[in-house]
């Protein structure tokens, strides 16, 4: 169980299951969300309705923003799976009309799937693995993918093996149950032939002087005579200022992984970057917040991660005044990369009657990308607390960092 977990949480009887989960980013910084069903417990003690509901509710708060579903189906028995009674009257809710909707009726026993039915959920999902499929599915996928959108079709990959995950995710930040790794285990022993030898990885290559991405601010500072802005953010928030403040839904989608890699090249490089020439306003967007995920520590550290999570027992009169005291322990340095991003933010959000980015909308997009555990990644329970403070940020900015000035700045 998440020991996060709050007991009043309202749909504390599912969640403490830990069926759904958030697992991180995929390669191309999407959210992750898992669904287990070997952590489904038997029928008459879980309430599918209530499971059902919470999928929603779980994915109500990343529908805006470009996500990722990894369906990990094995365990799903006729102990724990939904009756066909349940499916019926749950599938009367959906939306008839979707030309894929016949996809929960031919893979019945995929909840994951069923909510996808629903146009909203579907229509920045960009991608859906599902890991350990039967033959049965494979077989009706087969036989019904006629019958089903193509472009809907594109997003779903079946992988046979956990380790085909590593190709689309960070496998690292997934939270996969003992169970499936141990039926990965099972499957691949009863391979035929000898498994490939184990590849050795090289030891990491030191960082170049002019490298940005994966090295901490102060590493970043030395390199460039002492400026306390990297030069990646500012360029990156320059462009976007001049570019991007109208933009509907700015950094809510994803860009071309190979673009991106190909950019983040360039900067480490110590190469100019002209963001005109990739005719893409989400490009800059994309590469600044990759460059605050890719921060050894966040930017907001470790040690606050705690505190950041008890701003929901403050009492709401105080919790700005609770952010400020936070912000203001953070070393120098932080403070003032912190600052320089959250008043761009604040500008965005000001805009927001033109890009739909609201402090809200912005806190969910980068609430995890200033803040993250020191080990393994924030549960679903802890997106409240660490987006509600990224909220007040962004809209208590002139509040917030009114009083501290440093030297540089």
């Amino acid at each position: 169980e998440d020991p996060e977990l709050n007991i009043n949480h309202p749909y504390y009887d599912v969640a403490r299951h830990g069926i759904i989960q958030l697992a991180g980013d995929d390669n191309s910084g999407r959210k992750v969300i898992t669904f287990s069903c070997c952590r489904m417990p038997p029928s008459h003690q879980l309430n599918h309705t209530r499971l059902l509901e919470y999928l929603k509710y779980t994915l109500d708060q990343y529908v805006e923003n470009d996500y990722t579903v990894v369906y990990f189906h094995y365990g799903l028995k006729s102990l724990n799976k939904p009756s066909l009674k349940w499916l019926q009257t749950a599938y009367k809710e959906f939306d008839r009309n979707c030309s894929y909707s016949v996809l929960p009726s031919m893979i019945f026993n995929s909840l994951i799937t069923i909510s996808f039915s629903f146009p909203r959920y579907k229509k920045n999902l960009k991608a859906l693995y599902v890991v350990h499929p039967t033959n049965f599915i494979k077989i009706l996928w087969n036989i019904f993918k006629p019958l089903i959108s193509h472009k809907f079709g594109k997003k779903i990959t079946y992988l046979n093996y956990l380790s085909d995950l590593r190709e689309h995710l960070k496998y690292d930040q997934l939270n996969i149950p003992q169970e499936v790794i141990r039926h990965d285990e099972n499957l691949r022993g009863r391979q035929k032939g000898r498994l490939p030898p184990v590849v050795k990885v090289p030891p990491p290559r030191p960082p170049l002087p002019t490298q940005q991405f994966g090295v901490s601010l102060q590493y970043i500072k030395d390199k460039n005579k002492g400026e306390l802005i990297p030069p990646v953010m500012k360029e990156t928030v320059s462009y976007l200022k001049r570019k991007g403040l109208q933009v509907e839904g700015l950094f809510r989608r994803s860009a071309s992984i190979q673009t991106i890699k190909d950019v983040q090249k360039l900067y480490n490089q110590g190469k100019s970057v002209n963001f005109d020439d990739y005719h893409d306003i989400h490009i800059p967007a994309v590469i600044l917040k990759t460059f605050l995920r890719e921060l050894p520590q966040p930017l907001l550290t470790f040690e606050c991660y705690d505190h950041i999570l008890g701003i929901t027992s403050v009492e709401s009169s105080l919790r700005v005044t609770r952010c400020k005291q936070i912000v203001q322990g953070l070393p120098e340095h932080n403070y003032v990369v912190l600052k320089y991003l959250i008043c761009f933010l604040h500008m965005v959000s000001q805009e927001s009657i033109y890009n739909r980015m609201t402090a809200s909308s912005l806190a969910c997009v980068f609430g995890l990308n200033l803040i993250w555990p020191s080990k393994g990644t924030a549960s679903l329970s802890a997106l409240v607390p660490l987006n509600l403070f990224t909220e007040l940020l962004i809209d208590f900015y002139t509040n917030v960092f009114n009083s501290r000035t440093v030297p540089g700045e």
